[in-house]
């Protein structure tokens, strides 16, 4: 894009990017930008690209020397660990990347969902070693992302909520974690929701309406005592699942925080620079407001 007269442009020499489908709705360009802007990293760009599962191999093998990092969203998570010449421990824990960061030796792939769903539980109050219990709605990549997090928090028991049958590497995970899992169908879970100590949902926008719906037909129970939810769906907000755990006097936690933290770690590991949190929390939670 051409700037104005006598502006003087700063050439793009590192380039980043948000790759998924869809992908229109994702925040994270307004987040890295943000972040860009604030270190004056004036020849840096993050752009946002569709790209699908079989997609995915091509672009990354076709970028150029120029290109320093990707993030990758749904439903690319899990492909992406393939596509990564080597990964990360937690990355190959949660059998997830969400994250390429270009190196000497190839493509590095990393999980920092992981990161930003543990710095989103702490931010509400949630210490290591302060809950026993959680309850995740769905079993997929991010589900196996909240389990690493919880699991560095201490909790012990996990209760997976499914519309069907949980994945057999998400219970391969909890179990290697040393949690006792249990697993209920979404249509049975309303009580168990309701009574959690820390509930995550991980499920995409809309997916977990039904139950919130459920929940809000116990919401006259004179037990309620409160808890913390933590929704990873950050668009459309409030959730219909936000406004029910609100009216049980849980701590309700967006999924932009997670979001905010994610990117702030990957900004870290794509530039090398200390990510501006405070920016960048300005930034998107005022996207979301």
């Amino acid at each position: 894009m051409p700037g104005e007269p006598g502006q003087v442009l700063t050439p793009v020499r590192h380039r980043a990017a948000v790759l998924g489908k869809p992908i229109r709705h994702s925040l994270s360009p307004a987040l890295h930008r943000a972040a860009y802007e604030a270190l004056g990293l004036q020849d840096w760009s993050y752009e946002a690209h569709e790209c699908d599962v079989s997609g995915l191999p091509e672009l990354v093998a076709g970028l150029g020397p120029t290109w320093a990092g990707l993030s990758l969203t749904m439903p690319l998570k899990e492909r992406a660990l393939l596509v990564a010449s080597n990964s990360t421990d937690v990355a190959r824990r949660t059998g997830a990347v969400n994250t390429l960061i270009r190196t000497r030796d190839g493509w590095r792939g990393d999980n920092t969902d992981v990161v930003g769903v543990r710095q989103a539980l702490v931010d509400a109050g949630i210490v290591t070693g302060g809950v026993r219990r959680a309850v995740i709605v769905g079993s997929g990549a991010t589900a196996r992302s909240a389990l690493a997090a919880i699991a560095d928090l201490g909790v012990r028991e996990v209760e997976l909520v499914v519309r069907d049958q949980p994945r057999p590497s998400t219970i391969a995970q909890a179990r290697d974690h040393g949690m006792a899992v249990q697993t209920v169908r979404m249509d049975d879970a309303a009580a168990d929701c309701a009574d959690a100590e820390l509930l995550i949902n991980t499920t995409p926008s809309g997916a977990a309406d039904g139950l919130a719906e459920a929940m809000s037909r116990l919401a006259a129970r004179a037990d309620m005592r409160g808890g913390v939810l933590l929704d990873v769906v950050y668009a459309g907000w409030p959730t219909a699942l936000a406004r029910v755990a609100a009216a049980y006097r849980m701590t309700v936690v967006p999924g932009i925080e997670m979001l905010i933290h994610q990117a702030a770690a990957q900004v870290e590991q794509m530039t090398g620079r200390t990510a501006p949190l405070a920016v960048m929390q300005q930034v998107g939670r005022a996207a979301v407001a």
